[in-house]
């Protein structure tokens, strides 16, 4: 085994150990990648201020997310298909997290169901909603949330419809994959990932099938899934939502001041800047360049945390000193779960903290609440001089 030092390294094991189209599908964005590569690029132009003889003794990286007390500013963001990256992928990584004191999310299409989640964890966490245009299945799947005591709601707001992936597209991407000549000549090379997930709990989308009517098996999942992403979710439609769950809720996706402002009026009780890790709108700004707009605009009427782009501790430093109040991370946690499960998992959340908690000393700071603008050098046009 090769000595890990960063998030990587632990891509490359990724890649060898995970059949091609579940790499594709975590390493990839829409249209032409421009807003997927600019998400981690843009971080590199923020840089660090040193400072010295400074007491660095007694540091912690501890804070809270939505008056839940968490170890690190780091939430791992819903991903869909994890149980295709490792056996019984949404278990592991949420055991991993809930372990090492910082928020889960499930989504909704995930391959373990929430129930399965909840048994074996047996810790709250939180769910993730794609609003759907089968308004009873969301009502049934809000109560299972419910039922299994999540402890707040993600509603996803920038799905409406499904921004072009021409790689997933081009590898067929399904749960289970579909047995061509191309995936079975992938799949025979990954034998240590086919022999586990021979004993995985499931092998398709649990919080669907046997859940709506008409889909008892992975024959019918495609047609239906793929029709019911709803286009008319407006404002109207997400206080209704919010209304029915009745508990914490997190609105993920915003991307604009004004649709900022606008889930604050909600009673939103954190927004999270995101573009979908670069996989819907192909040519929007990247999320930690929007974060200081979008910070004014709401004012501190609100929790604001940032997702998409995140790779390492520096870049949560980065985000925490601008004002956010928490970060969300995808692919750093699911390249640790593809290359060693749930000690993978728990091995890149380590990785952060390390760099985290190293960097915040040498800008000589001792804890979360001491970051701020003071910690970072910011280029003059960073947010950018746009012409509507």
């Amino acid at each position: 085994m090769a000595v890990i030092t960063n998030i990587q390294d632990l891509k490359r094991i990724y890649e060898r150990r995970v059949p091609r189209m579940f790499y594709d599908y975590a390493e990839s964005g829409s249209w032409t990648e421009q807003t997927f590569r600019d998400n981690t690029s843009d971080f590199h132009d923020i840089r660090l201020r040193q400072r010295v003889a400074v007491d660095m003794s007694g540091r912690s990286t501890a804070t809270e997310m939505i008056g839940q007390k968490v170890t690190m500013p780091v939430g791992l963001s819903p991903v869909g298909l994890t149980g295709m990256q490792h056996a019984d992928g949404e278990m592991k990584a949420a055991k991993a997290a809930l372990d090492f004191g910082v928020p889960f999310t499930l989504s909704t299409m995930s391959i373990n169901s929430i129930e399965d989640v909840a048994e074996y964890t047996r810790a709250p966490f939180w769910f993730q909603l794609y609003t759907m245009k089968d308004e009873d299945y969301v009502r049934r799947l809000i109560q299972r949330a419910k039922d299994a005591k999540c402890s707040a709601l993600v509603i996803t707001l920038d799905l409406q419809i499904l921004g072009q992936r021409h790689k997933d597209l081009k590898n067929g991407l399904s749960a289970p994959p579909k047995l061509t000549p191309k995936t079975i000549a992938n799949l025979a090379t990954k034998w240590r990932w086919g022999i586990e997930m021979l004993g995985a709990k499931r092998r398709y989308f649990g919080n669907i099938v046997g859940h709506v009517h008409g889909i008892s098996d992975t024959s019918q999942l495609g047609a239906w899934t793929a029709e019911q992403f709803d286009p008319t979710l407006d404002w109207g439609k997400i206080a209704k939502l919010m209304e029915q769950w009745g508990g914490k809720v997190i609105l993920k996706g915003i991307l604009d001041p004004e649709d900022a402002k606008m889930a604050v009026k909600l009673g939103a009780d954190a927004i999270v800047v995101s573009n979908h890790g670069g996989r819907q709108l192909d040519g929007a700004l990247s999320s930690i360049r929007m974060l200081p707009a979008i910070l004014d605009a709401v004012g501190g009427q609100t929790e604001v945390f940032l997702d998409s782009g995140i790779r390492s501790g520096q870049d949560i430093l980065k985000a925490m000193a601008m004002g956010a109040n928490g970060t969300m991370i995808g692919r750093a946690f699911v390249y640790g779960l593809g290359a060693m499960g749930q000690q993978g998992v728990t091995t890149a959340l380590e990785i952060l903290r390390k760099e985290m908690d190293t960097t915040m000393a040498l800008c000589g700071e001792r804890n979360i609440a001491g970051l701020g603008r003071h910690n970072l050098l910011i280029p003059e046009d960073f947010s950018g001089r746009w012409q509507d």
